[in-house]
């Protein structure tokens, strides 16, 4: 049987704890273990390597050039383990676990607020949720389905169409300064914010309306539309974002329509499956609550 250079996990807590506490007997007192097992552990570390990994000076461990080159690696393992093992455990007791990766901010605004009534009909179900702005490969990364733009619909996959996105004009009721619903030129007055992964929203936005398009380009850059949101909802400027994520700013008055202009982007929200998952119950439970909670929600 080939001899295995893959250190164990004692070998790796012993190795980084005596990197941080720089004796034996102060790693020993960290671990909850004797000295003698600490340098046990080491010593087989360094054997199995076939390096030293620490200069003894007067009792005192010093990393060497290959200990200092290791401790990073170490302490990320360790670290990547934990994290597996809460995970794990975070999921105790749930019989089915849905991994799904989901555009940022309609997951904030629209999604998470109602997983709750899917958790009462389906109670046996936990989630995993990303935040994603890219598409997903199924065949690399752990998700068992996406919610994202139609444009993000890998190959090899199906995609139900959930709902058209359609662009609305939003502003603080002070930043309107007691006006009704603004005219074009009179919103590229106004501080316009961007999203900065869809730069072209406004000069799509603008381009039927007789102004200059050129200056809808100016005013600060965010990368999520829930950044727009909060930005606007503090007056910050004006924000153009999708209906389904303004509702409920809009409804609960922290934002008013500044257009009644409408822009229908010609994209889509969809629900993206692999192949391998489309049989399971839990999924399709998924699927069908979601299709439901989309034919309710009121529009803007």
């Amino acid at each position: 049987m080939p001899r295995s250079y893959t250190p164990s996990i004692a070998e790796l807590e012993a190795f980084v704890a005596c990197a941080r506490m720089g004796t034996t007997v102060q790693a020993a007192d960290r671990l909850n273990l004797t000295q003698s097992a600490v340098s046990r552990s080491l010593a087989a570390l360094e054997n199995r390597l076939g390096v030293l990994l620490f200069n003894r000076v007067r009792r005192r461990l010093i990393l060497s050039d290959a200990g200092q080159a290791f401790l990073d690696r170490a302490e990320r393992l360790l670290d990547d383990l934990n994290d597996a093992s809460a995970a794990v455990i975070a999921f105790g007791g749930q019989a089915e676990i849905l991994r799904m990766a989901v555009l940022p901010s309609f997951g904030r605004f629209w999604l998470v607020p109602r997983l709750a009534r899917f958790a009462r009909q389906r109670p046996e179900t936990t989630f995993d949720i990303a935040a994603r702005l890219t598409p997903v490969d199924f065949a690399q990364e752990p998700f068992d389905l996406a919610i994202m733009r139609s444009t993000h619909e890998p190959p090899g996959t199906h995609a139900q169409r959930l709902l058209a996105e359609e662009m609305v004009i939003v502003a603080a009721p002070e930043l309107l300064d007691g006006r009704a619903q603004l005219q074009p030129e009179e919103i590229l007055e106004l501080p316009l914010l961007q999203q900065s992964t869809r730069p072209t929203l406004w000069l799509d936005w603008f381009r039927d309306t007789g102004c200059d398009p050129r200056q809808s380009l100016r005013g600060a850059r965010f990368d999520h539309f829930d950044m727009v949101i909060e930005a606007a909802t503090c007056g910050l400027g004006v924000g153009l974002v999708p209906d389904l994520i303004a509702r409920k700013a809009l409804a609960e008055g922290g934002l008013k329509l500044a257009s009644p202009r409408r822009f229908a982007t010609g994209d889509s929200y969809s629900l993206i499956l692999p192949e391998s998952a489309r049989a399971s119950p839990a999924i399709r439970a998924f699927r069908d609550w979601l299709v439901a909670e989309m034919a309710e929600a009121p529009p803007a």
